[in-house]
């Protein structure tokens, strides 16, 4: 018999799962759904089936994909979990037999068995195939139009090891760039870095070590390089063994960023050193010459995770602000500048990803301008102009609140920053979700058009459009 939830913030209003799936068409819309809007756009996200066994974090809910699909001026939903071996096997059990992290939490009737994951972070579309992803195991394919699971997907058997839920897809040939770490199946400095052609062909695989064990949300590339940051929220399975934290924050090892030409190999890796600090995404890099810039959304300490005698960090530390590294590879040292571009408190960046490694001007993200109220981490949906400096915001309405905006642009060939942000909200007054749709070169006007829901989309993590899927 399924158990209530615990009273906890990663489990109450926005963050509070769902335990339907349903299919939604033609949505209520207020406005005008734009003509050019032809596709999908998915989001994936944690949305737990049963109470957790032990402490929940909000990293380790089920994945749960929802599917806005766009045509004609209308708007059809459905969302379906992701059935792994995870979320099958506690479907049978009635109850939560897994752990967050710590396996030596997991219920004896599973100890030992190996998992497809929880593929709850992220989604994308690529070489026709949806892939649901987290960073401890293969992606997850799923039907585009169904969202039936179709299954552990690992690149006809060729992927060895994990792949992050942030690949990026080179704009101009079409390969999709992955790393991976802990590759070596336990937490170690061991990674891995993979090429998949445009086909859906893995082509390219290599491993190195790190520094030090870490957790690696990201990662950036640019036409010509692949950069890698280590930054000091460190793995350790001994730590686990007494029953500290799997992951904790040591500043005290400062932050390496590894920076890899992409037509060499990782034994051409240079690292450079820097002071502590976390991120986990950021919007864009690029490179002019010897000169690489990094733009990226960075915390002092890092979020969501203690130290490592289990102690909470610091929550005024804990607020990702824009800020650009610039590395000169053409300097025989190992630092790189930093500089604040922004006070602003930002996450979730995003750019119109056909500027994706190259020079760019616009980057889009999920803000908060600390309102006197508030029900989740943002409030507004931003955009910066990097040639002027300027931030427009859109404020997503009392007692709402957003995350990830994704940018499609309103035709393949238009200007860059001409098309559309699309963005979930969560209406605390009615207690359930809508899709948000902005003109992104009027990003603080009034939106295009809103699409209304029943229900919550629980607050996730990350979204993508699949053009024509629809």
């Amino acid at each position: 018999m399924s158990q209530p939830f615990p009273s906890h913030p990663n489990l109450e209003g926005g963050f509070a799962p769902i335990h339907m799936e349903c299919d939604a068409p033609d949505l209520v819309v207020e406005g005008e759904v734009p003509q050019e809007l032809r596709g999908a756009f998915f989001r994936n996200g944690p949305n737990p089936q049963f109470a957790p066994r032990g402490e929940y974090h909000w990293f380790g809910g089920d994945g749960m994909v929802h599917g806005f699909y766009i045509a004609d001026g209308k708007v059809n939903y459905k969302n379906r979990y992701v059935q792994s071996v995870k979320y099958k096997k506690e479907v049978e059990a009635g109850r939560s037999l897994f752990g967050a992290f710590n396996p030596m939490e997991n219920d004896e009737s599973v100890m030992g068995l190996e998992t497809d994951g929880l593929a709850n972070t992220n989604i994308v579309y690529h070489a026709g195939k949806l892939l649901a992803l987290e960073e401890a195991h293969a992606p997850f394919e799923l039907d585009p139009m169904t969202l039936e699971s179709v299954g552990s997907h690992t690149f006809g058997d060729k992927l060895v090891g994990p792949m992050t839920a942030h690949p990026k897809i080179d704009p101009e040939t079409g390969e999709m760039l992955f790393f991976g770490y802990n590759a070596d199946g336990l937490i170690s400095e061991h990674m891995s870095f993979h090429v998949v052609d445009k086909d859906g062909n893995l082509v390219r695989s290599e491993t190195f070590k790190a520094p030090y064990a870490s957790m690696v949300h990201d990662f950036m590339v640019t036409r010509e390089h692949v950069i890698f940051p280590i930054m000091p929220l460190t793995g350790s399975m001994e730590r686990a063994m007494t029953g500290a934290p799997v992951y904790a924050w040591e500043p005290e090892k400062g932050v390496h960023i590894g920076i890899m030409p992409r037509n060499g190999t990782v034994d051409d890796l240079r690292w450079f050193q820097g002071d502590p600090s976390f991120v986990f995404h950021p919007m864009n890099a690029h490179a002019e010459g010897d000169i690489l810039t990094c733009d990226v959304c960075e915390f002092e300490e890092a979020p969501l995770f203690p130290k490592p005698d289990g102690t909470p960090g610091d929550p005024a530390k804990a607020i990702p602000r824009l800020t650009r590294w610039t590395f000169d590879l053409a300097k025989n040292t190992n630092d790189y500048k930093w500089e604040r571009l922004d006070d602003l408190a930002c996450e979730f960046p995003r750019l119109d990803e056909r500027y994706t490694g190259v020079n760019y001007r616009y980057g889009y993200f999920a803000a908060d301008n600390n309102p006197q109220f508030k029900v989740g981490g943002f409030n507004a949906i931003g955009r910066r102009d990097h040639e002027t400096g300027k931030v427009e915001l859109h404020d997503v309405g009392e007692a709402c609140a957003t995350n990830e905006p994704i940018f499609v642009p309103r035709s393949a060939d238009a200007p860059e920053g001409d098309g559309f942000l699309l963005a979930n909200v969560y209406d605390a007054n009615r207690k359930a979700s809508h899709l948000v749709i902005l003109d992104a070169q009027n990003v603080s006007g009034e939106p295009l058009a809103k699409a209304y829901l029943d229900h919550r989309v629980p607050f996730g993590f990350h979204g993508n459009w699949a053009q024509d899927v629809a």
